[in-house]
């Protein structure tokens, strides 16, 4: 068993100090031994301790526990990261319960039970690195999260989901939201998220699709040092991460069906067990998921748990392509000009008429996440006042054929598909390429026109 953690032992018999230093040397990475409680401060603002186990009762002929409450609260005031095991005689036991209560993790009696005293004590040492650990990633995940605000328009479509978010957003319930890649599901999580009592606590998003399957349950759930091979060190899974805020799982059609009772059985229970420990830890987070598929087409195919589904599926929101928001392409396209105009130091102000008519002419199979790339990348060839259509570049292959006559926006980019694939002579990756689409979202409209 390998040794991990600093240990702070408060006693007033040094021959119990002695007999435990001997017990626990080989169990921590450091066990440090106190007398009195007199540097108890002191000690933890100078050294990274853990876990305290600390006796209750010092001055001779005292036992009402006083002290142990006194120094209970001033651990808790001056290093409230670390945890505090009572040791107590029997005569103490009700006192410490009082004291658990006031925020002690766990007590042990006099005389104790070895195998008792280090289960305590290192259980209590793993949670206190593991508490540490998940508010060190809150933090870098509050610094590096840069927040884009959400972007409306005024399409009817966005102004139903906008009320419904608005009455949602205030609750717990589990959101699904669906919808073509690239048309703002994260974005539209994080609205919710920020509207929401959770707001001041971290969304933590994950993409299903990108977890190897052999590490699924260690980057959601955590891990214990020496759980697996690569297992250094404890990990935080991202429900640990999560707790308290949004959890956001993305293309929640692409988890394997094996996996998805694991992921049901922690949103049933509400607890994470990391992988090689036997310590349930609670969880409290807002889920919400996203995918682009048919998730109710999965489930009568068998690749989809029903019961999964209605889990995740409180409420339902599916956002519409860009190509149905014809009225927000300008003003979405004029927000990412203001953006990387910004960011790259440009003085552009605005597209010219061209610009704006072959933007409102194009069908954007990549929704928005294309509009922005194409702003972007517009922006940084940009040398003028305004952008041109030379500096859109927008792909040829990508637009229908000038004479063609389409009943629906279905119908042409059914045509725009088969014109790609047959100009790539099939290689599927290449066709997405010119599409701004992924290869996933590629064969899901192939399917779906039985190209």
């Amino acid at each position: 068993m390998a040794k991990e953690g600093t240990l702070l032992i408060v006693d007033d018999n040094r021959s119990i100090l002695a007999a435990l230093q001997l017990l626990l040397d080989k169990y921590f990475e450091r066990v440090l031994t106190l007398p009195s409680p007199n540097q108890l401060i002191s000690t933890l603002r100078s050294e990274p301790v853990d876990v305290v186990l600390l006796d209750m009762n010092f001055k001779a002929g005292i036992n009402n526990g006083n002290e142990g409450f006194y120094w209970l609260q001033e651990i808790r005031r001056c290093r409230p990261d670390v945890k505090v095991v009572l040791f107590t005689a029997y005569a103490d036991i009700d006192l410490a319960v009082r004291a658990m209560r006031d925020g002690a993790v766990d007590f042990v009696v006099k005389p104790w039970d070895n195998d008792r005293l280090v289960a305590a004590l290192r259980n209590a040492c793993t949670l206190a690195r593991s508490q540490r650990e998940v508010k060190r990633l809150k933090e870098i995940k509050r610094e590096l999260t840069q927040e884009a605000p959400m972007f409306w328009g005024t399409s009817p479509a966005m102004m139903r989901i906008r009320e419904l978010v608005e009455k949602v957003a205030a609750t717990d319930a589990n959101i699904l939201i669906t919808g073509e890649n690239g048309t703002g599901k994260e974005m539209l999580t994080r609205e919710i998220h920020n509207r929401s009592p959770r707001r001041n606590e971290l969304m933590v998003s994950v993409d299903m699709g990108a977890i190897p399957e052999t590490l699924f349950e260690s980057e959601l759930f955590g891990h214990v040092k020496g759980a697996f091979t690569d297992a250094r060190s404890d990990r935080a899974g991202k429900f640990e991460v999560a707790n308290g805020g949004t959890l956001f799982l993305d293309e929640i059609g692409n988890l394997p069906l094996h996996l998805q009772s694991k992921l049901l059985t922690v949103l049933q229970s509400g607890r994470v067990v990391r992988v090689g420990s036997n310590t349930p830890i609670d969880v409290d987070i807002r889920l919400i998921s996203a995918t682009n598929r048919n998730l109710y087409e999965m489930v009568k195919q068998g690749l989809f748990r029903e019961d999964l589904l209605y889990r995740i599926n409180t409420i339902h929101i599916d956002l519409p392509p860009l190509r149905q928001r014809h009225d927000d392409i300008l003003p979405l396209a004029e927000t990412f000009l203001k953006q990387y105009a910004s960011k790259y130091g440009k003085e552009i102000e605005g597209f010219d008429k061209a610009a704006e008519t072959e933007m409102l002419k194009y069908p954007w199979p990549g929704n928005i996440r294309e509009l922005q790339h194409t702003i972007e990348k517009a922006v940084i060839l940009c040398d003028s006042k305004s952008i041109s259509t030379d500096t859109l570049l927008l792909r040829p292959v990508q637009m229908p054929q000038q004479n063609a006559d389409f009943a629906t926006l279905d119908d042409m980019e059914r045509s725009m598909i088969a014109q790609a694939m047959e100009r790539c002579n099939g290689n599927m990756t290449e066709v997405a390429r010119q599409l701004g689409i992924t290869r996933q979202t590629l064969y899901n409209k192939i399917k779906r026109y039985g190209l």
